[in-house]
């Protein structure tokens, strides 16, 4: 019975483990632009759900429940990770009177070309670069509506110094209209990967495009901020330290459980 116990107990100790973590990067950051949190799940993995009808047994015994079947009591139900998920809900938008500074209210991303490919980001902290690119503050182009084999045939050339965009992301530099702004949205977000720097790509394994955004509107002179909430976290992090410790605690007995056992010297007559 022990043994049972301790898989539960140690597979409940590793996903709070896991969930600190979460909850650590979340923290770490608050006050990164346009990150997204992101949330632990977990679901209870039972070894008896995969026993079949025609493994049970009539025990010949005062019964239970491990003795219908084969399995000797060797049933196990431990914490099975079930993923780890951003919430793309919206962050709060910061006025900062920056005139590269962009903001996304609503759903979408902003395309950026990097060299690993285009990658979708809701961080809009621009600059212009050497070249008079509209680029990120890690210097990857950021990119206009259009198609083409080459991505960086898109990229946005301006002065800088008298550049405007409208709620729906057309760019004017001074009185010329340049483009507008490639911001798109992906139906399933399940499909959407971190990628670090707060940029996003498409896992490889879900049949899942990019379409033009609708639901949208760019602020200029804006940044959004992280959907963090400090206090929530917080929250979470003191419940998740309580929860491990008591797991801790749990394995810690029945290791003391176990060893009695094994220290128990059968009486001789």
């Amino acid at each position: 019975m022990s043994a049972k116990g301790i898989y539960s107990a140690l597979s409940g100790a590793m996903a709070q483990s896991q969930r600190l973590e979460t909850i650590s990067n979340n923290l770490a950051n608050a006050s990164t632009t346009g990150f997204k949190k992101d949330t632990q799940t977990f679901s209870e993995y039972v070894t008896a759900n995969e026993k079949m009808p025609d493994s049970i047994t009539v025990p010949r015994i005062t019964a239970s429940v491990e003795s219908f079947y084969d399995m000797q009591g060797g049933d196990r139900a431990y914490t099975d990770s079930a993923g780890t998920y951003s919430d793309f809900s919206q962050g709060a938008l910061k006025n900062t009177e920056g005139n590269l500074d962009f903001a996304l209210e609503g759903k979408g991303f902003f395309e950026v070309l990097t060299p690993d490919g285009v990658k979708l980001t809701r961080g809009g902290a621009l600059k212009v670069d050497s070249e008079s690119h509209l680029v990120t503050a890690d210097g990857f182009l950021v990119l206009k509506g259009g198609s083409g084999a080459d991505p960086a045939q898109r990229a946005i050339q301006v002065s800088g110094k008298n550049l405007t965009v409208g709620f729906g992301g057309e760019i004017f530099d001074g009185e010329n209209s340049v483009g507008k702004l490639s911001v798109v949205d992906v139906e399933n977000r399940d499909a959407l990967q971190k990628v670090g720097n707060s940029m996003y790509s498409l896992k490889p394994n879900y049949a899942a495009t990019t379409k033009p955004a609708e639901e949208f509107k760019v602020h200029q002179g804006f940044l959004e901020m992280s959907n963090v909430n400090i206090v929530d976290e917080m929250t979470n992090m003191i419940q998740a330290s309580r929860t491990f410790e008591a797991n801790r605690n749990a394995i810690k007995a029945f290791d003391q459980m176990d060893e009695k056992l094994v220290n128990v010297v059968p009486k001789t007559t």
